[in-house]
């Protein structure tokens, strides 16, 4: 941090002696065509938080291809008449963003489905239902400030921009933790100026392409889930937790789905995100998938099974529903159902 602002002084001397801006772009930009390193067939990626899903999924494969890339697999194939490719996420957004990046480099990939487990944020849904949120964010995106008056490091309450960074005040803040927005690049916006800072009497970029809070799914393939939802929530599997105690999934159209890096077993802080950010479940991966589709120009969804309330006492249906493969099984059915939708849409 104290190389940005000593980089933002350097360019404000910079400014005063020759007129230079603190970021400037390249005056002659050449645009790099996409290069898949692996294939080059247009594919629908598939990527699985857990492995059993996956393996449910590759065993109604045709053609099926493996590839090892950098240690991890990836399968090639046909899914009801469709090509895929798919890979497993690994646990944590760091290894989300690096296995959705490295599918997007080695194939062409023309829309991302991610499936796997989450725990509930909101009390009202149940154990098994599987939730399809409409955007995806990351709040651990924040300004960790020393008291809850709103943060004032670059001269006035709320600008953060000297620090190269912006809040969102359209979120509320979690005691002394302030959310702030993501800088994101891409191929269309990365010659926009996406934050300026005063330098004197002039505003200065800190950041090109865009400031984003979230990132929602894709619009035809969320339209493909409505689609699909009642015929296949009525297909899925009930969860049991003996012969008198069952319990049938709902598919809910969900408004947002929390990623981040801690897992959450704290009830003040789900209760802070189902109420102020509108959360409907929280994971650790979906939203850096998002944030990397976003930058690549890749539809993208995903479908998260509830495991538990998270930060709640155990519930009893937890053991259940893991050990039966009912998760996996029901995920399955409907990542096939949204793929045979998902192609009529095309």
């Amino acid at each position: 941090m104290r190389l940005l602002k000593l980089s933002l002084f350097l360019g404000a001397v910079a400014t005063a002696i020759t007129g230079c801006t603190t970021i400037s772009q390249p005056k002659h930009i050449v645009q790099a065509n996409p290069q898949y390193l692996t294939d080059s067939t247009p594919r629908l990626g598939l990527i699985a938080a857990f492995g059993q899903e996956a393996d449910l999924l590759m065993h109604s494969m045709q053609d099926k291809k493996e590839y090892t890339i950098q240690g991890r697999k990836f399968i090639t194939g046909k899914l009801e008449n469709t090509p895929i490719v798919i890979t497993l996420s690994g646990i944590s957004m760091t290894n989300a963003a690096m296995t959705t990046q490295m599918m997007a480099d080695h194939f062409k990939v023309e829309g991302i489905v991610f499936s796997g487990i989450a725990g509930s944020i909101n009390p009202n849904l149940h154990v098994g239902d599987v939730v399809i949120a409409k955007s995806w964010i990351a709040p651990n995106e924040v300004y960790y400030a020393n008291t809850t008056a709103t943060p004032a490091a670059c001269g006035s309450a709320g600008d953060i921009s000297c620090l190269g960074l912006k809040l969102d005040p359209s979120i509320p803040a979690y005691g002394t933790q302030f959310f702030r927005q993501t800088n994101v690049i891409n191929s269309t916006n990365y010659q926009n100026v996406a934050l300026t800072t005063k330098i004197g009497n002039k505003d200065e970029p800190v950041a090109y392409g865009e400031m984003k809070t979230d990132f929602p799914v894709d619009t035809k393939m969320w339209n493909s889930a409505i689609q699909v939802q009642a015929n296949t929530q009525a297909n899925l599997e009930s969860i049991c937790q003996d012969s008198q105690n069952c319990y049938k999934p709902k598919i809910v159209m969900g408004q947002r789905g929390i990623s981040g890096g801690a897992f959450l077993a704290n009830v003040d802080y789900r209760n802070y995100l189902h109420q102020s950010l509108q959360g409907d479940c929280v994971d650790m991966e979906t939203a850096s998938v998002a944030q990397v589709a976003y930058s690549n120009h890749i539809p993208f969804i995903a479908f998260r099974s509830l495991s538990d309330l998270a930060g709640a006492d155990h519930d009893p249906n937890v053991g259940a529903f893991f050990g039966s493969g009912v998760a996996q099984r029901n995920a399955a059915k409907l990542t096939m159902a949204f793929i045979q939708e998902w192609n009529k849409s095309k």
